[in-house]
């Protein structure tokens, strides 16, 4: 495709916006690279968490700089700001400027939007619980970035993806129900009876049932129609779907009046934060969700000189120095701290240093365990509460 970067061009720095690279020019001629510590944070205070993503795309733009990376460790789950009100770096940098501050732009790129797509995946799940949360959302946006988007979000919170690539990516089977244009082109019960037949064994059995007519109605001829059915999927168009929750109650209702209590509901299409509550308590047992995740916001990571040779030392706005991030073990309270040691200004136990390194004078010593990490954020959304 003609609008993609290649892995070559990055790396060249063709993506890097070109002050940087009159700003190196500016250095060289001056002969002045100094060795630096740059730190990368989030100052907005409107999130109500982070969910880090994105260290493997990070780690692998820094490999054979001559550098040391520090970071919070994939998956942390982390407020902008720790308790005192200071932003909460996300990874730091230590080199001599020029041997990495040209990849700035992709390397904040890279954090930036793994981040935003894992976040709000994570905002997601909180608020769904355990029942199945599905990965809908690579159509909306540009198909080179479908491996990006489904690895993220399932390490965000969702259960399932459903593109090829980004099930590969993440090491499992893609999942999804049936599109509309297959009912289309043969005919609802048929093509229910058919998808039955041909789809493979053990393969989940989801049937869509908004094509044409009532839903309710529509949903007892697909049970009937494909003996094993696991779910109806509702993906009532806005025009025509009034009280959503409303439609899901009657579905519900029908479905367990005829001895199909076993079918769950899975709802999609266009499916908001703010609705997930009332959907779930009509009836929904699982969610597709689409754009609200794969077109998330970017996380607003910003990357700063913070220290310079030994001096301390950074722009308006930020805070100078090399520092430790701490986690409380009891109330996992962060807090930014240029010592080696702290203890929680709560409970006044040791703090748990965060960061952990990644990279080591050019060396790659990060190790992606993706599920470990999709894990580690189940574990630490118990911690966090949406408002």
């Amino acid at each position: 495709m003609k609008n993609i970067a290649s892995v070559e061009e990055i790396t060249s720095l063709k993506t890097t916006d070109i002050y940087f690279i009159r700003a190196r020019e500016v250095l060289k001629k001056i002969g002045f690279n100094p060795r630096v510590v740059m730190e990368i944070t989030c100052s907005s205070r409107e999130l109500p968490w982070i969910a880090l993503s994105g260290l493997d795309d990070l780690t692998s733009l820094l490999k054979g700089k001559k550098v040391d990376v520090y970071a919070l460790p994939e998956g942390t789950v982390f407020p902008s700001r720790d308790v005192n009100g200071i932003p909460i770096p996300a990874v730091k940098i230590v080199g001599k400027y020029l041997d990495f501050g040209m990849l700035e732009t992709p390397m904040l790129g890279a954090l930036s939007q793994a981040s935003g797509i894992a976040t709000k995946a994570s905002y997601f799940k909180k608020r769904i619980g355990n029942i199945p949360l599905l990965s809908f959302g690579v159509r909306r946006m540009h198909p080179a970035l479908a491996p990006l988007i489904d690895r993220n979000s399932y390490l965000g919170g969702c259960d399932k993806v459903s593109s090829i690539i980004g099930a590969e990516r993440i090491g499992l089977k893609a999942e999804g129900t049936m599109p509309h244009s297959l009912l289309l082109l043969v005919g609802e019960e048929r093509g229910w009876k058919l998808y039955d037949e041909v789809i493979e064994i053990g393969a989940v059995r989801v049937a869509l049932v908004d094509t044409y007519g009532d839903e309710k109605e529509s949903s007892l001829r697909a049970a009937e129609a494909i003996k094993g059915l696991n779910a109806v999927r509702l993906d009532t168009p806005s025009s025509r779907r009034g009280n959503f929750a409303d439609i899901i109650r009657e579905v519900r209702w029908e479905l367990d009046r005829h001895g199909k209590r076993n079918v769950g509901i899975i709802v999609s299409g266009g499916i908001k934060e703010d609705d997930i509550e009332e959907l779930k308590k009509a009836g929904a047992s699982g969610f597709g969700i689409g754009t609200a995740i794969s077109s998330a916001a970017a996380i607003d990571f910003a990357m700063d000189i913070v220290k310079i040779e030994r001096k301390d030392k950074t722009k308006k706005g930020k805070y100078s120095g090399s520092k430790n991030v701490f986690r409380c073990k009891k109330c996992h309270s962060f807090l930014v701290s240029v010592n080696a040691e702290e203890k929680c200004q709560k409970d006044g136990s040791n703090m748990e240093s965060v960061f952990e390194k990644i990279v080591d004078k050019g060396k790659v010593v990060y190790k992606e365990k993706l599920r470990e990490s999709r894990e580690y954020v189940l574990k630490q959304l118990g911690w966090f509460e949406l408002s």
